[in-house]
């Protein structure tokens, strides 16, 4: 019996023994993991944020692109209109085409003579101010 209760008392050593280990290589793994999941976490979360600056360039980009596509169409309204107000201009076949990157302002087309290709240019010059004036109207009497 004495044998028997060494036996026990022997294999319950044991047991507890492995189950101590398993334990403290359990809690080691869990620490272990999760020191892991907070490097990844970081990881993650700093891709994310450039991402995010990225994108958020990426938007004031486009939204300064479309802004100087609606200055360049309101010069070019603004030349239009302009020309075909005044009674000394023929503006029916002229083209105004404006470009906001390089300031400038295109006339194309044909006009009956040079008088007119010359008050056209007057014209543009006075509403498109700080914007140079490319004026390549042909004369066509």
């Amino acid at each position: 019996m004495r044998m028997h209760n060494k036996f026990l008392a022997l294999t319950a050593a044991l047991a507890f023994a492995a189950a101590s280990t398993a334990c403290g290589n359990t809690a080691e793994g869990v620490k272990k993991d999760a020191a892991e999941a907070k490097v990844e976490t970081a990881d993650e979360r700093a891709k994310a944020a450039a991402a995010g600056r990225e994108a958020g360039a990426e938007i004031k980009d486009a939204t300064r692109d479309a802004g100087r596509a609606i200055d360049a169409a309101s010069e070019t309204l603004d030349v239009k209109k302009a020309l075909m107000a005044d009674s000394t201009v023929d503006a029916s076949n002229i083209n105004v085409d404006t470009f906001h990157e390089t300031k400038s302002v295109v006339l194309k087309g044909h006009v009956p003579n040079a008088a007119m290709k010359a008050e056209a240019g007057r014209i543009a010059m006075k509403e498109a101010t700080g914007y140079k004036v490319d004026n390549q109207l042909v004369v066509r009497p």
